[in-house]
């Protein structure tokens, strides 16, 4: 028998071993890096250092949903944050290939995309869809709370977001939903007992750690780092929306069980005072908002969203406060203008100033202007006939969205002790009675305006 050569199967092994390495390398390359998402291809615009495995798993996703005809548009803070500085550019650029890959490759764990939820009701084909390109998903769903009133707390749920995770990044789609004060609002993000809580890093994730509500957005088709998305026109104002989005529901149950101990005024009076200031509270909306001014529901306005999530029928006026340093001169001339001549202005800029509109018949709208101080703000009052001056103090409070009456509206987040500086520990308890020099809890006696500052500080008409 002729002796083998060893060199000559050392190559061949060699050989072998090569082919076989490269016969792998394209195996992964072609096939489970497509699966698992990890991706090494050079993308156009990539830079070196730059990690293009972010770019790919958007453009997979975009790819997911345009093959199911969702509208989606990109809502993602740090992705904005920088396509804003470049707006102009962005907007006037051809579709041609960019130099680099300046947004979508930034360093993150994920990105996030908006779904309104009335374009879109076919979830099953997606999912199948989406496992079969690689991803991984999550469905995270909870109460629908438009479905919540005082007679229904049905608790159909509905769902709120969708993670879709693929090699090392992830996809949060947050869904928004229409409501009836004419706004968008998306739910808060808590995961049920058995979801795995390492699926993604929650925690980072910008939308979900509490309810937002939002303005209709008018969105923009763009190219971005060659992939076409949508986003909202105005990328720095839904970055300012957003960071003043923080969103409070109604306490139905709570209400409820008010209502269980003390039944609710459904005389003919009650219903009709109710109307009135529903419809004063709108207008007052209205105008406050064409002026740019920003407002929240006060006083007994803001009780009884807290206490009964309804209008308190022997309070017989509406109460907005304001901060002094949103205060504009033009606020008296559009009332006047929309149909609300000024019954009285008390105070003056500098202190305790304080206005009063009259609405349809006896219904009248009080805007309270709050001055803040280093651990306290406070607003005051004016007895007319003796001058004399008052204050109310309250803890200092930050400002949340709510729906009452049918109108996306500001409430203090801190509500329980806004209420309770006002009312005192028995704010549950019903009180007709109401003398505004002495029962409110935080009053406090001011002085006396002099003499001479009377006809600019006490104007009645």
């Amino acid at each position: 028998m002729q002796k083998i050569n060893k060199n000559v199967v050392l190559a061949l092994l060699s050989l072998i071993s090569l082919v076989f390495l490269l016969f792998q390398l394209y195996y992964y390359r072609f096939y489970l890096s497509h699966k698992n998402g990890a991706v090494f291809s050079k993308v156009r615009g990539i830079q070196p250092g730059q990690d293009s495995t972010r770019w790919h798993v958007v453009r997979k996703f975009l790819g997911l949903i345009s093959s199911h005809n969702i509208p989606v548009y990109l809502i993602d803070p740090l992705i904005l944050g920088l396509v804003d500085k470049d707006i102009e550019q962005i907007r006037s650029s051809p579709d041609g290939p960019s130099p680099e890959c300046k947004y979508f490759c930034a360093p993150r764990d994920f990105t996030t995309f908006a779904l309104l939820d009335k374009t879109w009701k076919h979830e099953v084909g997606l999912f199948r869809t989406a496992e079969k390109m690689g991803f991984q998903w999550l469905k995270i769903i909870n109460k629908d709370p438009r479905l919540d009133g005082m007679d229904d707390l049905s608790g159909t749920e509905i769902p709120l977001h969708y993670i879709f995770k693929l090699a090392s990044h992830a996809i949060h789609l947050v869904v928004f939903y229409e409501r009836s004060g004419n706004y968008l609002w998306h739910g808060p993000l808590r995961l049920k007992q058995h979801m795995d809580r390492k699926f993604v890093p929650f925690r980072k994730l910008h939308f979900g750690r509490y309810p937002g509500a939002y303005e209709k957005p008018e969105l923009l088709l763009v190219s971005i780092d060659d992939l076409k998305v949508q986003i909202p026109k105005n990328p720095s104002g839904f970055l300012e929306e957003m960071s003043h989005s923080r969103f409070l529901e109604c306490r139905y149950r709570e209400a409820r069980a008010f209502f269980q101990l003390y039944p609710d005024d459904a005389s003919l009076d009650a219903v009709e005072f109710r109307k009135k200031a529903k419809s004063l509270l709108h207008l007052a909306a209205l105008t406050l908002n064409n002026l740019g001014v920003k407002f929240w529901l006060s006083s007994g306005t803001c009780l009884g969203w807290y206490r009964q999530c309804n209008v308190i029928p022997h309070s017989k006026d509406v109460d907005l406060g304001v901060f002094i340093r949103d205060y504009k001169a033009d606020i008296i001339p559009a009332f006047q203008k929309a149909g609300l001549p000024l019954k009285h202005k008390f105070g003056k800029v500098e202190d305790s100033l304080e206005l009063s509109f009259q609405g349809e018949d006896d219904v009248k709208l009080d805007i309270f202007f709050f001055y803040e101080e280093d651990d306290h703000i406070w607003n005051g009052g004016t007895q007319a006939k003796s001058g004399k001056k008052f204050k109310y103090l309250f803890p200092k409070f930050t400002l949340c969205w709510t729906e009452f009456v049918e109108l996306k509206v500001h409430v203090p987040c801190e509500t329980l002790q806004y209420v309770e500086a006002n009312y005192g520990p028995d704010w549950k308890v019903p009180v007709k009675t109401w003398d505004w020099k002495s029962s409110p809890s935080n009053v406090q006696y001011n002085g006396v305006w002099p003499v001479d500052e009377w006809d600019d500080v006490i104007q009645i008409y």
